[in-house]
């Protein structure tokens, strides 16, 4: 079976979720009670998202983009192991329910447009207003926004060995569907409550050295 990577971007690749990082710093207090009940799953992920984003001003792109190319820092190793993946032939992609006008800037020159999946903005009124180009597909009701799990539907096939990276719930339901998880913070829990076998990391160094050694004992 060959190995198909898929990877969570915010609180993954980064350190910290790009998101919530955004509503903290241009509209704290609005978007607090919304983020919360996404992770309690009063509502849906793409209900959420779509909500705070409505809340800020399109002008203010620019200022947004800036403040995360200053803030947003990429996880230990993620180069190192962008460079194995590619050196062994492995597909990676990265699937995100970030926006694309900042996903692709700060994986620029790491990885291809062409691999990222994400969700995308319109700028052309008041407020931001994001759209959903990766929704879910006719076996997921999740509303889940850039939905993993159709992502994956298209991507893998019965002989794909499918490898989920992330740290969310909204990563769960790719971890459902996955191989071999590597997980890290909030998706570690949700593994455990839910009896999905995973292994744990905090830098992808150790993502890289965990790949190498599942890769060794499969063939």
């Amino acid at each position: 079976m060959k190995p198909v990577i898929f990877c969570d971007f915010d609180g993954t690749i980064t350190k910290n979720d790009n998101i919530v990082s955004i509503m903290k710093q241009f509209e704290k207090e609005q978007t607090e009670t919304i983020i919360q009940d996404v992770l309690d799953k009063k509502i849906s992920i793409q209900e959420g998202v779509g909500k705070m984003f409505s809340l800020l001003d399109s002008q203010k792109k620019d200022e947004i983009i800036q403040y995360l190319e200053a803030n947003a820092e990429i996880r230990e190793g993620f180069d190192d192991f962008i460079s194995y993946v590619k050196e062994e032939n492995i597909p990676f992609y990265v699937v995100s329910g970030g926006i694309d006008f900042f996903v692709e800037p700060l994986l620029e020159g790491l990885v291809e447009k062409e691999a990222i999946f994400c969700n995308s903005a319109s700028f052309q009124n008041n407020h931001i207003e994001i759209l959903w180009p990766h929704s879910c597909d006719d076996l997921c009701q999740n509303g889940c926004g850039c939905c993993k799990p159709s992502v994956m539907r298209k991507l893998a096939t019965n002989e794909t060995f499918k490898i989920v990276i992330g740290d969310s719930i909204t990563d769960l339901e790719a971890a459902k569907m996955a191989d071999f998880v590597l997980a890290r913070d909030y998706l570690v829990k949700k593994c455990e409550e839910e009896g999905i076998p995973y292994k744990s990391f905090e830098t992808f160094y150790d993502c890289l050295s965990i790949l190498k050694e599942e890769l060794e004992v499969r063939t």
